[in-house]
């Protein structure tokens, strides 16, 4: 089955509305500039409630691979997602602050990054995907790929082109589980899920009635529609 993952949760009512819709993951961002950032002492008090197989996913941007691991040790956070803003592998090779947070198991590990990255048939792309796939170098567990920017990291509402980025992600999706966000709303995740046959989707905006605010109808909307793809398949 897809993984599904329901990204900005602010309050234990749209969390408990994703649960229930079938999410298997929450998303909770912990980036100053989001309009969605939620502080930990809420977040914390939200995971308390929910159930134990739905994953807490930690939102950050490199601001602090200490502060991120602390955070997620206080709030119950079960995965790291870090957005990365210098191309890989540099900042892999040269960034402690992100090697801290490879090892800060038993978390797991999703690095998100902008599509447009791997975009383009020149030798940087190419050289960039067969790192992101290849073991056991790699000191993720997924890849998330966005429409992020460095002014936005997430959260854009915009889709980026998956008939473009199709082949690369295919190639990726070889090696490591491949996640796809970014403007993705109930109405177009299942041609998103039928060109690039992604592991799992992520939502924020699409199935909000405004910034940090879920409409439960469209997550559950949502939901549906990634399930009703899979039969189709």
């Amino acid at each position: 089955m897809t993984w599904i993952k329901i990204c900005g949760i602010t309050n234990l009512e749209d969390a408990l509305t994703a649960v229930g819709a079938g999410a298997d993951a929450l998303g909770f961002i912990f980036y100053e500039k989001s309009k969605r950032k939620i502080d930990p002492e809420t977040a914390r008090r939200i995971v308390t409630e929910l159930p134990p197989k739905v994953e807490k996913v930690g939102v950050f941007v490199l601001q602090g691979s200490q502060s991120a691991s602390q955070i997620a040790e206080l709030v119950g956070l079960t995965s790291l997602q870090i957005h990365v803003q210098v191309p890989l592998p540099v900042q892999l090779s040269q960034d402690r602050e992100l090697g801290a947070v490879a090892s800060a198991r038993p978390h797991k590990f999703y690095l998100a990054m902008p599509a447009a990255w791997f975009l383009g048939d020149g030798p940087a792309a190419a050289n960039l995907s067969s790192f992101v796939g290849r073991k056991p170098e790699r000191p993720f567990d997924r890849i998330l790929l966005d429409s992020g920017t460095p002014e936005q990291p997430g959260g854009t509402g915009k889709a980026f082109d998956w008939e473009k980025a199709a082949a690369r992600f295919k190639e990726m999706s070889a090696g490591i589980d491949v996640i796809v966000a970014g403007g993705l709303d109930q109405a177009n995740v299942s041609e998103a899920i039928r060109v690039l046959k992604p592991w799992g989707v992520d939502v924020a905006s699409g199935v909000e009635a405004s910034p940090g605010k879920k409409d439960p109808e469209k997550v559950r909307a949502f939901v549906r529609a990634v399930r009703e793809t899979e039969k189709d398949k």
